[in-house]
């Protein structure tokens, strides 16, 4: 079956690509190129083309980018899944309701998505696909199994303004996409389109501010692209750094929380168990589903608004129970004496070896990870995967729940680990700039560092920064480790993640950058264009102080 999920007109070559793409990180906004180092179709333009890939992966602001690209003119000409997929399908319904810039989505069964794999280009027009002798009819989605609460059709209707009516129209519309038979309530949100990816988040939250828009619920922000306070001292040109102040500030217009953090699980009040939740940005949200047991769907930017707006989510995906089973069995085989680095790289391969599906890790029982060893693993797997959560047997609260029916079991190795460690660390060992706090470093983290440190200043070559939370810093400053530190010449800067750092706060002499998080060693090389080194926090210390980086593979991994 060919189910039409947005509507719209196209034509053109088609470019099938191997693997999921993260648009976010992993397309140049500007002009439509796939920038992914990583990825096996780097290089690819995907301007003009109809593109197929099995389904998104990555970063929830990749609706963002799909939404620049429609707006500049650099959009694909369509895109076709053969999974669900909402991050790009969010994107490709905003561009289509608020902008009258139809994209169409569309949604194929393996073998026809095989079959049209092989054509060189397609046609779609508002009722059918064709390319070569393949001619499939598209079936339009509907909403008619969505039941809805008085108040929901209330919104719906208008009645409590226009923003909230376009809230609830792209809600409606997403959770008929999602299968969903009705809306949750959620008790918080988390915003995720506050980053400055390009002019079209700016554009599509001031019209929603100047429509009145107002969340209804809790609502926290992620990391922004600037420090709010300081960026104009910092040097950062006013053509970036007023429109990334300005999008923060529409957000907080509509009553949004400056918390200015991408690890939203360390404020005060984490979410409970089994709490439904409205989260944005990845990491967030495997980590609140995985590590606290709460249950948010991966929300793409702008449905997040659109969630606090109205407090309400479709019910579908892992909000159910039923959808938290692991499909897929990873047994690990532990390496002896390994260092924090095991996490963030397991993380990575997870979701390699778990693109699609959730899986549960084995292997690990004898471990005692800490809150930040769990952190780095969900925010490395949700650069490789679409999976809104996973399982680690003997460690996460759901760990328990029987594997689906049809879970099959893969192996990570030493030599895989070995392999990832590799591929993170192609850079040359001599080390410009150490990157700390990807996602948002805890107050843990902060005096971990300062302990390692011991009184060693940073070497006079290399530049060494955290980026954390406000909540974080103020935590740290009252303890005095801040102020260790800052003695030894690290840089303490909020707001900001290495997701969103630009020049010159990143250091524009830097040329290689080295980090413990798997996520930014994934990100680091399109987003920065720099070499990238990966190592522990002991690594990472030894390379600020020595500007240098471990040449070979670390002991455990030999």
């Amino acid at each position: 079956m060919a189910r039409r999920i947005t509507a719209g007109t196209a034509e053109g070559p088609i470019l099938a690509l191997a693997e999921g793409l993260s648009f976010w990180g992993g397309v140049d906004p500007a002009t439509g190129r796939l920038i992914d180092a990583h990825h096996p179709d780097h290089g690819a333009d995907l301007a003009g083309r109809i593109v197929m890939m099995p389904t998104s992966r990555g970063s929830c602001t990749g609706s963002g980018v799909l939404l620049e690209l429609a707006l500049n003119g650099h959009a694909p000409a369509a895109l076709i899944f053969r999974e669900a997929e909402d991050v790009l399908t969010l994107g490709a319904l905003v561009a289509g309701t608020l902008f009258d810039r139809p994209l169409p989505v569309l949604r194929l069964g393996p073998d026809d998505y095989a079959a049209l794999a092989d054509e060189p280009s397609a046609r779609i027009t508002e009722n059918r696909l064709e390319a070569g002798a393949l001619s499939l009819p598209l079936t339009p989605l509907t909403s008619d199994r969505l039941t809805l609460t008085e108040p929901d059709r209330a919104m719906l209707t208008g009645q409590e303004g226009r923003a909230v009516q376009i809230a609830m129209q792209i809600l409606t519309t997403m959770a008929a996409a999602q299968g969903a038979t009705t809306l949750t309530d959620v008790t918080r949100a988390h915003i995720d389109g506050c980053i400055y990816a390009s002019p079209a988040n700016l554009i599509f939250a001031r019209r929603m501010a100047d429509m009145g828009a107002k969340v209804r619920i809790p609502t926290t922000m992620n990391a922004i692209s600037v420090d709010h306070a300081h960026w104009r001292q910092q040097g950062v040109a006013e053509s970036f750094g007023s429109p990334a102040a300005a999008l923060a500030d529409a957000y907080t217009e509509m009553g949004a929380a400056p918390t200015f953090t991408c690890a939203p699980y360390l404020l005060d009040g984490a979410p409970a168990n089994c709490e439904h939740i409205g989260w944005s940005e990845s990491n967030a949200v495997i980590y609140a589903n995985s590590v606290l047991g709460a249950r948010t769907v991966k929300h793409p930017d702008f449905l997040d608004l659109c969630i606090a707006l109205t407090g309400r989510a479709p019910l579908s995906g892992v909000y159910l129970d039923a959808d938290r089973a692991p499909r897929r069995i990873i047994h690990v085989t532990l390496p002896e004496n390994h260092d924090d680095a095991l996490w963030p790289m397991l993380g990575y391969l997870a979701g390699r070896f778990a693109p699609d599906r959730i899986p549960l890790l084995t292997g690990l029982e004898a471990t005692r990870p800490s809150g930040d060893d769990l952190k780095a693993l969900c925010a490395a797997f949700g650069t490789s995967s679409a999976a809104p959560m996973l399982h680690v047997a003997g460690i996460t609260p759901e760990a328990h729940l029987p594997a689906a029916s049809d879970a099959d079991t893969v192996h990570i190795t030493r030599a895989e680990l070995a392999r990832a460690w590799a591929q993170f660390n192609s850079g040359p060992a001599g080390v410009d700039l150490v990157a700390f706090g990807s996602p948002h470093f805890s107050a843990t983290e902060c005096r971990a560092l300062a302990d390692l440190l011991n009184g060693n200043r940073v070497h006079a070559g290399t530049t060494a920064i955290v980026t954390a939370g406000r909540d974080t810093i103020r935590a740290i400053t009252v303890d005095g480790t801040a102020v260790r530190l800052q003695a030894a010449g690290i840089r303490i800067i909020p707001d900001i993640c290495w997701c969103s750092i630009s020049e010159p706060v990143f250091p524009p002499s830097a040329r290689t950058l080295m980090t413990n998080s798997g996520k930014y060693a994934h990100y680091a090389p399109a987003l920065s264009g720099r070499a990238v080194r990966f190592g522990s926090l002991a690594d990472c210390v030894r390379a600020a102080i020595t500007g240098k980086a471990p040449d070979t593979l670390p002991d455990w991994l030999r």
